[in-house]
């Protein structure tokens, strides 16, 4: 009897071991494939961009630029390209990034008031970008391959079926302590994401606005940052979207942000 019941409680250990298994690739397979739909559209694009900053008094800044991505492999090294034409106190600025699979990414700015190239430190990934909701990483994104992945659930939003996946970082990290993400289950697109402070209080969320297809490509094309914790928020929308352009790497150079490549940006 005692060595039937061990086999029946060995039988039912690797059943649960196995279907956590499977949850988990799950969750990554899901992860990946909605920072693949979400950051590497295509193999390059351009598009105009309008950003409206809203404080917590319902003051308004707006800034307007352009942003050019090139991807040397999807999943893998990346790079992007941000030229301001507006407000006047911005206008000319530049912000480059390479992005690592492998490491690091690598960040600049350009300041033309003070003709200064900056390199942005690695543990500045987090700041306010020029200013908005989003930080530097959420231009270019978090890999996949930094957190873990749990499927936690599915539900409805927004008319829409979706997964509800938690990630945590796998290594210590400022950005946030977690993050539960709602994702299309027919785009593979987040429409929502949930971010967590160390304490676990939730201190921002960002919602798709709006979807269009581009050349054929699902595109979130307005997106909005809402700081729960500073009641401010920033909306992003994007426009004249163009893909797979033919855009070349030695575009992504210093040499670059002070004279942008007049070919995509005008």
């Amino acid at each position: 009897m005692k060595t039937k019941i061990s086999r029946t409680l060995g039988t039912v250990a690797i059943a649960t071991l196995l279907a956590l298994s499977a949850n988990a690739q799950d969750a990554v397979e899901i992860a990946k494939k909605a920072h693949l739909n979400y950051y590497y559209a295509a193999n390059d694009g351009l598009a105009e961009v309008s950003m409206k900053i809203v404080d917590s008094k319902g003051n308004e800044r707006n800034r307007r630029f352009s942003m050019l991505r090139m991807d040397e492999a999807d999943g893998g090294d990346q790079k992007y390209y941000t030229y301001f034409y507006e407000p006047s106190d911005v206008q000319r600025m530049t912000f480059m990034v390479h992005k690592s699979a492998a490491g690091n990414d690598k960040r600049w700015i350009y300041v033309p008031a003070v003709d200064l190239i900056k390199p942005i430190a690695a543990d500045d990934k987090n700041s306010s970008f020029v200013g908005s909701d989003f930080t530097y990483e959420d231009v270019s994104g978090r890999l996949w391959t930094e957190d873990n992945h749990t499927l936690t659930g599915e539900t409805r939003l927004n008319d829409r079926d979706v997964f509800i996946l938690e990630s945590k970082p796998i290594k210590p990290y400022k950005g946030f302590s977690r993050r539960v993400s709602y994702i299309d289950k027919e785009l593979y697109l987040p429409l929502k994401e949930e971010y967590y402070d160390a304490k676990d209080k939730l201190e921002r969320v960002l919602t798709a606005e709006k979807i269009e297809t581009i050349d054929n490509i699902p595109t979130v094309t307005e997106r909005k940052m809402q700081n729960m914790q500073k009641n401010r928020y920033t909306v992003v929308s994007f426009n004249s979207i163009k893909y797979n352009l033919g855009v070349k790497a030695d575009l992504f150079t210093e040499r670059y942000l002070k004279t942008p490549p007049r070919e995509y940006i005008k």
